[in-house]
């Protein structure tokens, strides 16, 4: 799985942050989302689901290729 967030479109609700701390954050200063893991492992693959799901501005992508080497 890679994880693309548009850091334009994120409003900082912090729903992905809640869903998967492991992989994002939010800024301090304005609360937009931070990345932390652009390819997280497959157990977290859910939450990361899970919070591109509930994202109110639709500022995360997922890709669900497999990885390539």
């Amino acid at each position: 799985m890679l994880v693309q967030i548009d850091q334009e479109k994120c409003c900082g609700a912090g729903h992905c942050v809640l869903a998967a701390p492991d992989v994002f954050d939010q800024r301090d200063e304005d609360g937009i989302v931070v990345l932390l893991d652009a390819r997280p492992p497959a157990e977290l693959h859910q939450a990361v689901q899970d919070a591109a799901a509930v994202c109110p501005a639709a500022a995360i992508q997922l890709d669900q290729a497999p990885d390539r080497a």
